[in-house]
């Protein structure tokens, strides 16, 4: 039996093993935290019907793609290892995908956006290996290996559109993220599982959409990470490339869907040309996008990518970005211009008269590091309850705490157990014994003190019962990147569990998958005997007594053409045609299937 049939039998353990040994071999390099989201695929768990959908969607997409996709498209297909006739082995694309300079790894449904960035950036394309079910053939919201083997993959072998992703991927990895963008991806990340989950009721995809609308309903503060996923909508999702008047898809949702992409071009589709407001522009995924953004050439998207970037926390620093991470109200890192990294939820940002950052205050747990490593003794462990800390310049000085040197701060009575004091330019005032100093390049970086009182004006920052403090030595803030500088400890929306992929087979349709299977196989092996022939009418009287409502396999049916009776090929036909008034989408599917058949 052909490996589209192998659903209905059990996985032999030496081959699964031995899959699984090849699988951490070609993930070794990756780092572990990225690894924490990698699945196994699981080619036995797609059943004949999942091949068969696969095979119907690149067959109706390529006939269309020929003219109307980018011309790196078609070529990339072949370079990608895509093939027409089954869904493709992601180790097998990550072989192919190496000789263009990325790779390919599995996943399952939707992962958390920065880490999908993060992949990215290394060159790496998470695939989800998950398979779309049947009823969602044209579009489904969720990530399935159609939308990423077929739609991502072969743009990719485009070295212009390359370099693109892997700067986007970098870019939106350092953007601030906000608590509402996290409460939107879990909100979409449900609502496609439930979509997906061949077991789910009505109520429960109904309260899935109303859990995703009260969410979204909350936002009210778009975030440079909601702004960035909006230009990855607008041109790696549903871009368009070339003339206003000429454009040819290059998108991948566009390119995974047998619907839309049909659509798209239609001139009542408004397009725009291809710039960073696109940033501004909001979209729908539940349905078909009224405009589309046109970029001349793939060159033009790193221009586009990089204007936005000019203004982004990361880049500009100082309070305009501490301004960003404090309304985030999510992780961020804050660069001083000391070298140290604070990383942690920003809750409280102070001005001095001159309208300068003069006091910072994150919520625990805090994580202090330099050059994106963790500090030795200044883990989220050791600052679990907060950490603040004044800035600026001293008074009387242009400089601040991190150019004190010893004779300097011995005159400011810091001395072996002596209490000293040190006045900030702002008013703020530190009191306590110096016990530790940190330097870094000649400066002092972060000074230790114990029974340390902080206050500005009567205003008490920190209290001698609250432990030690760690006095930043900073003038300015440099940039500020959404999450914690050091990636491993990001665990906010690691899986509990590792996620499996899913199978869409039940004992329901047992039954049809076999039928499916030996009409693969009687395909496949090229045998119109009579005894082939006899097989396909006994399928298409059990498709006819048990099966009504199977549009798919009628079709492939059909494509046999005189090995089937004229008599049933016409029965075959007027249930297609009959099915096909029952609503657009079903022509939609009928019209375009019939048509690769004559």
């Amino acid at each position: 039996m052909d490996s589209g049939t192998s659903s209905l039998q059990a996985d032999p353990a030496p081959a699964r093993e031995a899959r699984a040994i090849k699988r951490r071999e070609a993930i070794v390099d990756i780092p572990s935290h990225l690894q924490a989201w990698i699945v196994e695929q699981r080619p036995e768990l797609y059943t004949p019907m999942d091949h068969a959908a696969w095979r119907y969607i690149l067959r109706v997409n390529g006939a269309f793609f020929a003219k109307a996709a980018h011309e790196a498209y078609m070529d990339g297909l072949r370079r990608t290892g895509i093939d027409v006739e089954r869904i493709p082995l992601i180790g097998e694309m990550d072989e192919k995908m190496r000789a263009i300079g990325w790779r390919a790894v599995a996943v399952s449904g939707f992962i958390p956006p920065q880490t999908f960035m993060e992949f990215q950036s290394l060159g790496i394309l998470p695939i989800a290996c998950d398979m779309r079910q049947m009823d969602h053939i044209l579009y489904t919201p969720a990530p399935d290996v159609v939308h990423e083997a077929a739609g991502h993959a072969p743009i990719i072998a485009d070295p212009h559109y390359s370099d693109y992703l892997r700067a986007y991927g970098e870019i939106s990895r350092l953007a601030i993220y906000s608590s509402q963008d996290m409460a939107m991806y879990r909100a979409i990340r449900h609502l496609s599982e439930v979509k997906e989950d061949p077991a789910a009721t009505t109520r429960q995809v109904e309260e899935a959409e109303a859990m995703l609308d009260h969410t979204a309903a909350q936002v009210d503060w778009i975030s440079e990470a909601a702004e960035l996923s909006r230009m990855y909508w607008w041109t790696v999702e549903y871009g368009l490339v070339g003339s206003l008047e000429d454009p040819r898809i290059y998108g991948a949702g566009l390119l995974s869907s047998a619907g839309e992409s049909w659509s798209c071009l239609d001139p009542r589709v408004r397009r725009v040309l291809l710039d960073e407001s696109c940033v501004h522009q909001g979209y729908d995924i539940t349905k078909p996008q009224p405009q589309l953004f046109v970029t001349p050439d793939f060159p033009h998207l790193m221009t586009v990518l990089e204007r936005y970037a000019q203004g982004m926390a990361h880049r500009r620093g100082g309070l305009e970005a501490l301004e960003k991470a404090q309304k985030a109200k999510a992780p961020t890192t804050t660069r001083l211009d000391g070298g140290l990294q604070v990383g942690g939820v920003l809750q409280d940002l102070r001005l001095d008269k001159a309208g300068r950052p003069a006091f910072l205050r994150w919520s625990g747990p805090v994580l202090l590091s330099a050059d994106d490593e963790p500090l030795r003794g200044h883990g989220r462990d050791s600052h679990a309850h907060g950490f603040s800390m004044p800035m600026g310049p001293l008074e009387g000085r242009q400089e601040g705490a991190a150019t004190l040197t010893a004779q300097e701060l011995h005159a400011l009575g810091f001395g072996e157990g002596r209490t000293g004091r040190m006045h900030f330019a702002s008013g703020i005032v530190l009191e306590g014994r110096l016990t530790e100093i940190m330097e870094a390049d000649g400066r002092n970086r972060l000074v230790r003190f114990d029974d340390c009182r902080l206050t500005w004006d009567d205003e008490l920052l920190f209290d001698p019962a609250w432990g030690h403090f760690d006095l930043a030595c900073a003038l300015a803030v440099e940039s500020v990147c959404g999450g914690w500088a050091d990636r491993l400890v990001d665990a906010q929306d690691l899986p509990a569990v590792r996620p499996e992929m899913k199978s869409n087979m039940d004992e329901a349709k047992r039954r049809l998958a076999e039928l499916y299977g030996e009409v693969r196989a009687l395909r496949e092996s090229g045998d119109r005997s009579s005894e082939a022939c006899c097989r396909l009418e006994a399928v298409a009287d059990e498709l006819e007594r048990l099966h009504p409502q199977d549009w798919l396999l009628r079709l492939e049916l059909v494509e046999f053409g005189e090995c089937l009776p004229p008599a049933r090929r016409d029965s075959l036909l007027a249930w297609l045609n009959h099915y096909a008034a029952t609503g657009p989408e079903a022509a939609q599917l009928v019209e375009r299937g019939l048509a690769l058949c004559n």
